[in-house]
C-alpha cells in the first residue's frame, strides 16, 4: 500500500464476491503481488473487509502475497479475525470507520388472547378464521313477558365481550342475534291472556266467580300434590296462599249481604290475584278455541318492544342483524328438509324429528359436544321440547327418547304454517341453526348464551347443524355466561323469582349494573344482592372523585410552556406505575377478558394518583397536570370501551345524563369557578376583620345552597377551593352521611366510612383513625 489508502480498493469489489474461497485467494494473492505493505501504512476499510473473510493464514505455500499482508494486517488489528468480534471491527489511522452491527432486541413474547371454550371447558387462543373478521352468533331472548335481571346477566356481559374484541383488540365483528317470538311459552301464554281478558270482560258477579275459582284450583292442587320440585312446590304453595287469602274478604262481604263498589273492589282484587289459576283452567277448556294467528303474535311483538328499550336503557349495543322466528318460517322448512334428505331427520306424525341415534353412530359425528354426560336426560330434553310438546302421544312418535322435534305437528289452539309434512310450526333448536347458518354460513366464530342452555339447546343446535352441513365445526368458540342469583337464591321466571330490568333500573343506574358485572368473570355465578351493588357504589364514587379532582386541576389557568414541569422522583415512580398497570390490564384482557382483574388493577392506580396528589397538596404544590391527564384520559378510554361511560364524555363520567354532560360542564364551570372564587376573596376578608358571621354564610352556601344544585366545594388551607359538578342525589345522600356522622361522633358514638381513597376511617368523640380490624358501621 505504498499510494493512498483508497486509491486501489475499488479493486477489491470483484475479489470479494467471488464465492469460492480458493479461487479468492488465488485471485488476492495476484492483486497484492501489485502492491508493498510496509509497517506504518495505513489499512484500508477494503483490506479490513477482505480481512474479515478469512479465518487464518492461507495454507498454500505459493500465496506467499496473501501470507505476507495477512500478517501486516494482523500486526495492526491485534488479534486474528476469528478471536474478534463481527461488530468490533473498525478501520484505524486515517481509513473510513464503519457502523458497527446492530442486533435487535430480544424483546418479550407477546400475549395471546385467551377464550374460555366450552366445546373444550379450557381456555383457547382466539383465531378467528378469516383474519380480523369475527362471525359471532348470541341466542336472543324468548319475548312473552318482562325482560329481566337474568337477560342482563347475559347480555351485558355479551356486550362487554363485543366492546373488548372490536375496541380493544381491534376484530371486524359481525354481531348477529335472534328474537324467539314462536315457541311453546309464548302460545300458552298469549292463549291464557286472551281466554282471561274475555272472561274478565263477562264481569262475572260474586257467586260465580268464587264457583269457577273453586273449579280451578281442583286441577292446580292437583298440580301441587304432584310436583317434587321444591321450589316449584314452594311457588305454587305461595300462589295458593294468596289466592285464598284475596278470597276469604268476597266470601265474607257475601255472607254479609254486602253489595255496591265495595263488592266490586273485592272481585277486581281476587281476579288479580287469581289470574294464573284462572288462566290455567280457562286454557285447559278453551285453549283449543283460539284459532286467530294474530293473538300469538301481538303478544311477543310488545314484549320485543319493551326488551329493546330495555337494552337501550343498559346502554346495551344493538346486534348488527337481527333475526325472527316468524320471519325465517320458509328457511326454517329447507333447513329441515336437507337434514331429512341427508339421513338424519325423520317424519313421523305431522312432526319432524332429529334422528340422534344415526347422527352419533355415524363417522366424523358427535352428539352431545358441550354437556355429553347429559345425554339421556329426559327432564332436561322435556323441558327443551316445551309443555305442549311432551304428551305420552307425542313422546310416542320418536324412535329414540332423546331424538327431538325438528318441526311440530300444530294443534288446535297453535299456530301453523304450511310445509311439506302438512300444518305445523318449528322446533326451538331448528331456529337458531337455520336463521344462524343462513346468515354465517357453514361455520361460525362465535355462538353465545346463557349457561343453562347448553344442554339440550346448544348441543341440539350443534348436531342438526353439522347434520345439515355435513361438518363438525359449526361452531368454534361457544361462550356460555354464568348464571344470576339474587341474594343467594336461583332465579327464575317460571318459579316468580326474579327483578325486572325496569325495576333494577329504578335502584340502580346502567352503569352501576355494568360496574357489578365488570367487578365479576363473564362466565362464573353473579350474586345480585346488596352487597354487590354497595361494591359497585363505592368503585363509581372512587372513579368518579377522581376524574372531578383531575378536572379541577386541568381547569386551572395556566400558560402551555408552564404546563410541562419538571418531573420529580414522584412523576417517574407514578409514570412507572402507570405503564406497569397498563400492561396488568392487557395481559388481564387476553386472559379469557378477566374484567374483574382490571378494575382491581384500575382501582390500585387511582389509589397511587391519590396518595401522589394527597402528597403534592400536603407540600402545597400543585400536582403534575400532564401526567395525571394522560391516566386519567386512560381510565376513561378503558370505561368506554367496556361501555360503562357514554361516548360523548371525553375525561371521566358524564354530568346530567348521555347527551348533556359536556354542554352543562362547559357551560356551567366557568361561572361555578368565579363564584368560588369570590366566596373565597369574602372568606379571606372575613377572618381578617373577624367576621364569624360572613364566614358562617360561606359555609352555608358550601354546606346547603349549592348542594341542592349538584355542586361541591371543596376547601383546603393554602390552597384554591376545588369546584367539583356532581350527580344532584347523591351528593345529597353524601350531605345527610356526613351529618350523621358528624353527630354521632360529637354524640360519642363510634362511626366509620370509606373515605376518597377506598380506605376505610372511623371516629369516636371526635378521633378519626386510618383503619380498623372490626369496623362498626353507623
Amino acid at each position: 500500500m505504498a499510494g493512498s489508502t483508497t486509491e486501489h480498493a475499488p479493486d477489491y469489489t470483484a475479489i470479494l464476491g467471488i464465492s469460492d474461497e480458493a479461487a479468492r485467494l488465488r485471485a488476492l494473492d495476484a492483486y497484492l503481488s501489485t502492491r508493498s505493505y510496509l509497517q506504518g501504512f495505513a489499512l484500508s476499510q477494503a483490506d479490513v473487509d477482505a480481512f474479515r473473510q478469512l479465518s487464518g493464514p492461507p495454507a498454500d505455500p505459493q500465496l506467499f502475497h496473501v501470507a505476507r499482508w495477512f500478517r501486516h494486517v494482523t500486526a495492526i488489528l491485534g488479534s486474528p479475525p476469528a478471536a474478534r468480534p463481527p461488530c468490533g471491527l473498525q478501520a484505524t489511522g486515517g481509513g473510513r470507520r464503519a457502523q458497527p452491527t446492530w442486533s435487535p432486541p430480544a424483546g418479550s413474547e407477546p400475549c395471546q388472547l385467551r377464550l374460555y371454550n366450552s366445546l373444550t371447558r379450557r381456555k383457547d387462543v382466539f383465531v378467528p378464521q378469516d383474519g380480523r373478521r369475527v362471525t359471532w352468533y348470541c341466542c336472543g331472548p324468548t319475548v312473552y313477558d318482562a325482560s329481566h335481571m337474568g337477560h342482563a346477566r347475559s347480555y351485558i356481559s355479551f356486550d362487554i365481550l363485543r366492546r373488548v374484541l372490536r375496541d380493544y383488540f381491534k376484530f371486524d365483528v359481525f354481531y348477529c342475534m335472534n328474537i324467539t317470538d314462536i315457541d311453546d311459552k309464548i302460545i300458552k301464554r298469549a292463549r291464557q291472556n286472551f281466554l282471561f281478558e274475555r272472561y274478565r270482560e263477562t264481569q262475572p258477579q260474586a257467586a260465580q266467580l268464587l264457583e269457577d275459582l273453586r273449579a280451578a284450583l281442583q286441577p292446580f292442587s292437583a298440580k301441587l300434590q304432584e310436583t317434587v320440585d321444591p321450589d316449584k312446590k314452594q311457588m305454587l304453595e305461595r300462589l295458593q296462599h294468596a289466592v285464598a287469602q284475596a278470597a276469604e274478604p268476597l266470601e265474607g262481604a257475601l255472607r254479609a249481604g254486602q253489595a255496591g263498589q265495595e263488592l266490586d273492589g273485592r272481585v277486581q282484587a281476587l281476579l288479580e290475584e287469581a289470574k294464573d289459576v284462572l288462566s290455567d283452567w280457562l286454557d285447559s277448556m278453551h285453549g283449543s278455541e283460539v284459532t286467530d294467528n294474530s293473538i300469538f303474535s301481538e303478544l311477543p311483538k310488545f314484549w320485543e318492544a319493551e326488551f329493546h328499550k330495555d337494552m337501550e336503557a343498559l346502554n346495551v349495543l344493538p346486534p348488527d342483524v337481527l333475526t325472527r322466528v316468524s320471519e325465517y318460517v320458509p328457511e326454517i322448512v329447507d333447513f329441515v328438509q336437507k337434514i331429512v334428505d341427508n339421513g338424519y331427520g325423520y317424519a313421523s306424525n305431522g312432526s319432524v324429528y332429529f334422528d340422534t341415534v344415526k347422527f352419533a353412530n355415524t363417522e366424523g359425528h358427535s352428539y352431545g359436544k358441550l354437556v355429553p354426560e347429559a345425554v339421556g336426560d329426559q327432564k332436561a330434553l322435556h323441558e327443551g321440547e316445551g309443555d305442549l310438546s311432551v304428551s305420552a302421544e307425542r313422546l310416542s312418535e320418536k324412535r329414540s327418547p332423546n331424538d327431538f322435534a325438528l318441526w311440530k305437528a300444530s294443534k288446535p289452539g297453535e299456530p301453523s304454517w304450511p310445509c311439506p309434512w302438512g300444518k305445523g310450526r318449528p322446533g326451538w333448536h331448528i331456529e337458531c341453526s337455520a336463521m344462524a347458518g343462513t346468515l354465517l354460513g357453514a361455520s361460525m366464530d362465535i355462538h353465545g348464551g346463557g349457561f343453562d342452555l347448553r344442554f339440550p339447546h346448544h348441543d341440539n343446535e350443534l348436531a342438526q347443524s353439522e347434520a345439515y352441513f355435513e361438518n363438525d365445526c359449526w361452531v368454534r368458540y361457544f361462550l356460555h355466561t354464568g348464571h344470576l342469583t339474587i341474594a343467594g337464591c336461583k332465579m327464575s321466571k317460571s318459579l316468580k323469582n326474579f327483578i325486572t330490568i325496569k325495576d333494577a333500573l329504578k335502584k340502580h343506574s346502567a352503569r352501576q349494573l355494568r360496574l357489578a358485572f365488570l367487578m365479576h368473570s363473564w362466565k362464573d355465578t353473579l350474586d345480585y344482592s346488596a352487597n354487590t351493588m354497595e361494591s359497585a357504589l363505592q368503585y363509581e364514587r372512587l372513579l368518579n372523585e377522581f376524574f372531578l379532582n383531575v378536572k379541577d386541576l386541568l381547569r386551572a389557568p395556566v400558560e402551555v410552556a408552564a404546563q410541562f414541569e419538571k418531573w420529580e422522583d414522584e412523576e417517574t415512580e407514578l409514570n412507572k406505575s402507570f405503564y406497569k398497570k397498563k400492561a396488568a390490564v392487557h395481559q388481564a384482557l387476553c386472559d379469557n377478558i378477566d374484567t374483574r382483574t382490571v378494575l382491581e388493577e384500575m382501582r390500585a392506580l387511582v389509589g397511587q394518583c391519590n396518595l401522589y396528589m394527597a402528597a403534592r397538596k400536603a407540600a402545597r404544590r400543585r400536582p403534575h397536570r400532564v401526567l395525571l391527564e394522560s391516566i386519567a384520559h386512560y381510565l376513561t378510554h378503558m370505561l368506554k370501551i367496556f361501555g360503562a361511560i357514554e361516548e360523548e364524555s371525553s375525561l371521566g363520567f358524564p354530568i346530567g345524563g348521555a347527551g348533556t354532560s359536556l354542554n352543562l360542564e362547559s357551560t356551567v364551570m366557568p361561572y361555578l369557578q368565579v363564584l368560588s372564587e369570590f366566596r373565597e376573596g369574602v372568606r379571606r376578608i372575613a377572618r381578617e376583620h373577624r367576621v364569624p358571621e360572613v364566614l358562617q354564610l360561606s359555609d352555608a352556601l358550601r354546606d346547603d345552597v349549592l348542594p341542592e344544585l349538584g355542586v361541591r366545594l371543596e376547601d383546603h388551607e393554602g390552597l384554591p377551593t376545588v369546584v367539583k359538578l356532581v350527580d344532584r342525589d347523591a351528593l345529597l345522600r353524601e350531605r345527610e352521611d356526613k351529618k350523621r356522622v358528624s353527630e354521632a361522633a360529637g354524640a360519642g358514638l363510634a362511626v366509620c366510612w370509606r373515605d376518597d381513597h377506598g380506605r376505610v376511617c372511623t371516629a369516636h368523640g371526635g378521633v378519626s383513625v386510618s383503619s380498623l380490624t372490626k369496623p362498626q358501621c353507623l
